[in-house]
């Protein structure tokens, strides 16, 4: 294949270890991360769908969906108070992730992810018991700071703990819990949505899973590498045997680690600055384009209005939220086969091949849609065509779920050396809630002006999103993170960054 695919044998130090008790343990507890993010993505749509949400907050909506307003069925959710529901959270989240950086330095990943669900609770809290917009706003903007700070600190924990042999698979777990907390909302809003309280339940609910993601993290010790960068050397030792093995002579992979923190405190350069140097502009193009490119799939767009969608498209309201919990199994069941599949096929493999089958699913739809309902959207779109349309829709799930949803977050924690590793995680955080942020406040209204034309605006990015991996992202696979900087050296693209830094070092 052209382009970057190489199978490099990185110096592998004999850090292995193997997997233990422990480290399934945390794993799963840092993985639970993303249950807030999840049940958010989950829920948000589907009370949107709500009649009495809608009669407390939006009646305008209402109107337009009873038929008392004449507009196309593209239109009938276009509101930008709406949009703002769900697009604040991700702005407050880009904001807190920004700041996460030195949060995550100062306390560690494992306070940080406890900071990010107290917060996330307090929100959950407010959402359930607003009786207006701007308590229903408030509510949202602490719920994305709680989400700016878990979203950052979890992935970097998998990252650090998991042994490298295994790191996909246990990185992957932080999407799983992801979909498992878009499951839930989906069931949950279906349960109540014929209740006057049935939408409070569903929002105040998300402070289930920020107590569930709170009290775990306090029954795990932070990372190895976290420790160790503030100075705990006897702390990660005990954490290293933990996650290794006590059969595992750990102090090797300590000293390392010692080797690099001093080697990242030596550097007096501030890392927002460090990142941008030559040297590092491979993991920070990556840092930046993988979550650019994530977004454009529209799949988390999908997820927020598909109850809008469907009810737009001939299902009733019973059917769209029903529709939602199978989007959000199939993309959870194709979670697994990504965590099966990802250490033993490399993380290319599964990026490239869920490109394809997404962009065939997007050109089907709109095709559908653009022959069922007309240029102008005005014709009705029978049942039958509305289930086809929620079957090419779960294909392109399950495209995303085993390719662009778990490795987006994978592969920018596992590229960046450790003196710059909180900045990166940081910046890539941050691109992929700015582009959310901009793709929700937007997409109703995309939808209503482009029609059945959005899904093909997704399916060019999806294109070239694809042919980008091809040519620019080197495999991963089985490489420990101090080895990391070997990839980019032997790439046919990036080495030229690398060698010429290496070169200007060695000049007398």
């Amino acid at each position: 294949m052209a382009g970057g695919g190489f199978a490099i044998d990185a110096p592998a130090k004999g850090f292995d270890g193997k997997i233990t008790l422990s480290v399934v343990i945390t794993c799963i507890v840092a993985a639970s991360g993303g249950l807030i993010f999840g049940y958010d993505i989950g829920v948000s749509g589907g009370v949107t769908t709500m009649v009495p949400f809608l009669e407390k907050f939006f009646p305008s909506i209402l109107r337009k969906a009873a038929g008392d307003v004449n507009v196309n069925m593209y239109c009938v959710y276009d509101s930008q108070v709406l949009t703002l529901f769900t697009s604040s959270l991700y702005l407050a989240g880009l904001v807190s992730s920004l700041a996460a950086s030195r949060v995550t330095t100062a306390l560690g990943r494992r306070n940080t992810i406890i900071l990010g669900g107290a917060i996330f609770l307090a929100g959950g809290a407010i959402n359930g018991g607003a009786e207006n917009i701007v308590m229903l706003i408030l509510g949202r903007i602490l719920l994305g700071f709680g989400v700016g700070f878990t979203y950052q600190a979890a992935p970097l924990y998998l990252s650090e703990v998991a042994p490298p042999k295994w790191r996909g698979a246990f990185n992957t777990g932080f999407t799983f819990f992801l979909g498992v907390g878009v499951v839930v909302a989906g069931c949950i809003n279906y349960a109540t949505a014929k209740r006057t309280w049935g939408w409070r339940l569903s929002l105040g609910l998300a402070v289930a899973p920020a107590a569930v993601m709170i009290l775990g993290s306090f029954l795990i010790s932070d990372t190895p590498s976290s420790l160790v960068e503030r100075g705990k050397i006897d702390q990660a030792r005990n954490a290293l045997r933990k996650a290794r093995g006590s059969s595992i002579d750990v102090e090797p992979e300590l000293e390392e680690l010692i080797r690099w923190s001093q080697i990242a405190k030596s550097i007096k350069q501030e890392p927002f600055m460090a990142i941008f140097e030559r040297q590092y502009r491979p993991q920070l193009v990556m840092a930046i384009a993988i979550p650019f490119f994530q977004q454009l799939t529209g799949i988390n767009i999908v997820a927020f209005y598909s109850p809008n969608l469907f009810r737009s498209v001939g299902l009733g309201s019973d059917a769209a939220l029903l529709s939602t919990i199978i989007l959000g199994v199939v993309n959870l069941s194709s979670n697994l086969v990504s965590s099966s599949f990802v250490d033993r096929f490399g993380r290319r493999f599964l990026f490239i091949t869920g490109g394809i089958l997404m962009v065939v699913c997007q050109i089907a739809v709109s095709v559908l849609l653009a022959v069922v309902t007309g240029v102008h959207g005005t014709k009705d779109v029978s049942k039958g065509n509305a289930v086809l349309v929620l079957v090419l829709l779960c294909l392109y799930s399950a495209g995303f779920g085993f390719s662009w949803g778990p490795l987006a977050v994978l592969v920018p924690s596992e590229i960046f050396p450790l003196k710059i590793r909180n900045t990166g995680q940081s910046i890539a955080v941050a691109v992929q809630l700015l582009i959310l942020f901009v793709l929700s406040q937007t997409f109703l209204s995309m939808l209503c002006h482009f029609k059945f034309g959005a899904f093909l605006f997704y399916a060019f990015w999806i294109a070239v999103m694809t042919v980008f991996i091809i040519f620019f992202l080197p495999e991963t696979k089985g490489i420990p993170l101090e080895s990391m900087y070997t990839i980019w050296g032997k790439h046919w693209f990036w080495r030229r960054f690398v060698k010429e830094v290496e070169e200007q070092d060695n000049l007398p």
